[in-house]
Protein backbone atom coordinates (compact mmCIF):
# COMPACT_ATOMS: atom_id res chain seq x y z
CA UNK A 1 0.00 0.00 0.00
CA UNK A 2 2.77 2.39 0.87
CA UNK A 3 4.09 1.90 -2.75
CA UNK A 4 0.95 2.78 -4.46
CA UNK A 5 1.14 6.00 -2.29
CA UNK A 6 4.12 6.40 -3.06
CA UNK A 7 3.22 6.14 -7.04
CA UNK A 8 0.08 8.28 -7.02
CA UNK A 9 2.21 10.94 -5.40
CA UNK A 10 4.42 11.19 -7.96
CA UNK A 11 1.80 11.08 -10.23
CA UNK A 12 -0.03 14.06 -8.95
CA UNK A 13 3.90 15.69 -8.44
CA UNK A 14 4.07 15.20 -12.23
CA UNK A 15 0.42 16.47 -12.87
CA UNK A 16 0.94 19.79 -10.68
CA UNK A 17 3.88 20.90 -12.48
CA UNK A 18 2.19 20.61 -16.20
CA UNK A 19 -1.10 22.21 -14.71
CA UNK A 20 -3.46 19.59 -14.34
CA UNK A 21 -4.80 20.71 -11.10
CA UNK A 22 -7.77 17.59 -11.40
CA UNK A 23 -5.81 15.10 -11.58
CA UNK A 24 -3.01 16.13 -9.40
CA UNK A 25 -5.85 16.53 -6.48
CA UNK A 26 -7.48 13.30 -7.21
CA UNK A 27 -3.64 12.01 -7.13
CA UNK A 28 -2.96 13.29 -3.39
CA UNK A 29 -6.31 12.12 -2.09
CA UNK A 30 -5.37 8.59 -3.79
CA UNK A 31 -1.91 8.55 -2.47
CA UNK A 32 -3.22 10.00 1.13
CA UNK A 33 -5.57 7.10 1.41
CA UNK A 34 -2.99 4.15 0.34
CA UNK A 35 -0.75 5.76 2.68
CA UNK A 36 -3.50 6.23 5.67
CA UNK A 37 -4.63 2.13 5.18
CA UNK A 38 -0.96 1.07 4.46
CA UNK A 39 0.23 2.73 8.10
CA UNK A 40 -3.39 1.05 9.57
CA UNK A 41 -2.00 -2.36 8.28
CA UNK A 42 1.41 -1.74 9.32
CA UNK A 43 0.24 -1.46 12.71
CA UNK A 44 -2.62 -3.90 12.66
CA UNK A 45 0.43 -6.76 11.62
CA UNK A 46 2.86 -5.49 13.93
CA UNK A 47 0.17 -6.28 16.94
CA UNK A 48 -0.64 -9.37 15.89
CA UNK A 49 2.76 -10.36 15.15
CA UNK A 50 2.29 -11.53 11.08
CA UNK A 51 4.13 -9.85 8.64
CA UNK A 52 1.82 -9.09 5.26
CA UNK A 53 2.53 -11.41 2.62
CA UNK A 54 3.88 -14.37 4.34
Amino acid sequence: MISWAVTFFIIALIAAVLGFSGIAGTAVNLAWIFAVIGIILAVVFGVIGRRPGV
